[in-house]
């Protein structure tokens, strides 16, 4: 193989990225050897990761029959009056629970439970109470984490909201995470604060963590379903589309709900949830260019 070539050529300089490509659909290995040459390093590296391209092309495609929209599924998604999405491995390459609470020192039990909820084998609600109770986050721990950690915002989300913004068609944020968290991605968006619907972490008088909102829809199972049901209530919307990458998300496409489910992997492929969706898609680039 090429890259064991370079490795036992003794004039090598491994490194390791994690690669991850969103343009083409494709995902690479982790581990990537690369040759640094003074005269040649730039023909060594095509050659290697062109190598990486040809030994990893994964069979996740095959496994799917909606990652081609159908005639109806299109026309759903060009005549939509509402797109709603999800947040976290979404709208943003994290998932804000997990980056909150490693922040915080416990981020690998809680993105442990994060993982079993978005599979949906956990009641959405019994797992955020337990992800928050593993750290108890303060207010001050909260306005540090925003301060140091800007959101971390998708290829191409910008695109796609501005473009269905000039369409006239309502952006929403539906998400099970926090409106503190959720505030700075909607300004940078555009997306007006009354377009949100998220938890809220309480706080005591002296910045104490009390626990979250238990009112807010998006804090149950059903949650999203129950927010997008409502925002096509009361707008009387001919066509709502939800997007997002969990089993929360997929929920949204009930009766009087969503009329489409598009399963976002760019970030998560939850194998499960992506099965059921309308449509599959692993880059934002699609959406967008299939409004043209």
């Amino acid at each position: 193989m090429i890259m064991e070539a370079l490795v036992g050529s003794g004039a090598i300089n491994p490194f390791y990225a994690n690669c991850r490509r969103f343009q083409n659909h494709l995902y690479f290995p982790k581990l990537v050897s690369v040759k640094y040459s003074a005269t040649s390093k730039s023909r060594f590296l095509n050659l290697v990761v062109s190598a990486s391209f040809e030994s990893a092309q994964p069979s996740t495609m095959d496994r799917f029959d909606n990652t081609l929209p159908s005639k109806e599924v299109l026309e759903i998604w060009r005549s939509a009056d509402a797109v709603c999405f999800d947040v976290d491995s979404t709208v943003c390459l994290d998932e804000g629970i997990d980056e909150l609470a490693e922040f915080c020192g416990a981020g690998k039990a809680v993105a442990e439970w994060t993982a079993r909820a978005m599979n949906g084998s956990v009641p959405f609600e019994e797992a955020l109470a337990a992800r928050l109770s593993l750290f108890n986050p303060s207010l001050r721990q909260v306005q540090d984490f925003l301060e140091t950690r800007p959101p971390k915002i998708s290829p191409g989300i910008a695109e796609l909201v501005s473009k269905l913004r000039n369409n006239d068609t309502n952006v929403y944020l539906i998400s099970g995470g926090f409106r503190q968290m959720i505030n700075p991605v909607a300004s940078i968006l555009g997306i007006p604060q009354e377009n949100i619907f998220a938890n809220q972490l309480l706080f005591g008088s002296a910045g104490e963590f009390l626990g979250f909102d238990k009112d807010e829809p998006t804090s149950r199972s059903g949650g999203k379903a129950t927010a997008v049901q409502q925002l096509k209530k009361a707008h009387n919307y001919k066509a709502l589309v939800m997007i997002g990458d969990g089993a929360t998300d997929l929920e949204a496409r009930q009766p009087g709900g969503a009329d489409l489910y598009i399963c976002y992997a760019g970030v998560q492929l939850r194998e499960a949830v992506a099965a059921e969706a309308n449509w599959l898609v692993f880059n934002f680039r699609d959406l967008i260019d299939s409004l043209e």
